[in-house]
């Protein structure tokens, strides 16, 4: 569990949730609670608490089944008081988010490497006015990140105590988040951002299996890693849907909101919308980069069966040209053959060498013939 007290361009970690619930703990700022699922079932109490103690509010139970539910898809809900996101990120475990070999991923096993070490669980975020509540995987490695970006980007100081600002406050503000959605948003967005970065290695390793289903001279076997991959990437389009349809109600939320009075909290909504777009905008090009690479896919596999037809018509071909070459020698052959007492050229000394030039000519012809019309040519 990792708690975090966000106030303008200061960053302080706090090691106990309980004193969040006192009152005049949090005046000022906003705090991001961040804990696994099985922190999230240990302190529901104390969490519950802050949530009191902060927004005046707590946590229905059906978005705490929704939080602790390890399977759920990418969904948003919302109440009067707070907005619920449930976003499987997608990350690979030996990139930027290492994953726990002891859990599985929800993507079925097959194709590349880079495919059977996709992780896609669920992050829950509970938005609040001055509370976000994140539940992540047992790894965490997605808040640790970007925990590390945040106190790094505060330049902050002892663990437990208040974070000095940086020299140039106005870089600092705009690397910290200023309000709890624009933590959610910018956590979402380096979620999205990570599995981004899957694209090169991705691409590579299925650009091989189209040069090699393309190649006349290979013969292609991994068929059962191939449908795997295709499913694979079939279930990370539906994933990634799933996020866009996510962020798209969560736009469509925040664009029914009255207009903010101040001019300051009408620039946090409209950096808020901007964020939100960013985001599905990335969202779209995974949606996009995922659907490229199954389009990719089939029209390997379907080219890999073109060259292979191709291919066998070439042989057909060059079997149907020495077929007519040696049809009218076995007519010479079957002539010479009967049981007829005068047939001629028989009883001549040199009989066999003429019917044997006579065929010889014949094959010598036919094969020019069958070159010149390219039936014979080799192909390039």
């Amino acid at each position: 569990m990792r708690i975090f007290k966000i106030d303008g361009t200061r960053v302080s970690e706090h090691d106990a949730l309980a004193p969040m619930a006192a009152p005049g703990a949090c005046e000022q700022g906003y705090l991001w609670l961040s804990m696994t699922r099985d922190e999230f079932r240990a302190s529901l109490t104390q969490v519950q608490d802050v949530l009191q103690s902060l927004c005046n509010t707590h946590l229905v139970d059906l978005h705490v089944s929704d939080l602790l539910n390890d399977q759920l898809p990418s969904r948003y809900d919302y109440t009067s008081q707070y907005d619920l996101l449930v976003f499987r990120r997608l990350a690979a475990s030996n990139g930027t988010d290492q994953s726990s070999k002891a859990h599985e991923t929800a993507v079925p096993h097959g194709g590349p490497p880079v495919l059977r070490r996709v992780d896609t669980r669920p992050v829950g975020f509970a938005v609040f006015d001055r509370v976000l509540l994140s539940v992540h995987p047992e790894d965490g490695a997605v808040r640790d990140a970007f925990a590390t970006k945040l106190l790094a980007a505060a330049a902050p100081g002892d663990r437990g105590r208040a974070a000095l600002p940086a020299l140039d406050v106005r870089a600092v503000s705009a690397r910290i988040p200023s309000s709890p959605a624009d933590l959610m948003l910018r956590v979402i967005n380096q979620i999205v951002d990570a599995y981004l970065d899957l694209r090169r290695e991705l691409t590579r390793q299925l650009d091989h299996w189209q040069a090699e289903l393309i190649d006349p001279r290979s013969r292609f076997t991994n068929w059962n890693e191939l449908m795997g991959a295709r499913q694979s990437l079939h279930h990370l389009d539906e994933i990634c849907e799933d996020q866009r349809a996510c962020i798209q109600d969560w736009i469509d939320s925040l664009e029914t909101l009255p207009t903010p009075a101040g001019a300051m909290e009408q620039r946090e909504s409209e950096l808020v919308m901007v964020r939100s777009r960013d985001v599905l905008e990335h969202i779209e090009r995974v949606v996009h980069h995922v659907r490229r690479l199954e389009q990719n896919a089939e029209t390997a596999v379907q080219m890999h069966f073109s060259v292979q037809s191709h291919r066998a018509n070439d042989i057909m071909r060059v079997l149907t040209v020495l077929t007519a070459v040696f049809l009218p020698l076995n007519l010479i052959a079957g002539i010479f053959g009967m049981n007829f007492e005068f047939i001629p050229l028989v009883h001549k000394a040199d009989g066999f060498w003429i019917a044997m030039g006579s065929m010889g000519v014949i094959a010598v012809v036919l094969v020019a013939v069958f070159w010149r019309k390219r039936y014979l040519a080799r192909p390039h």
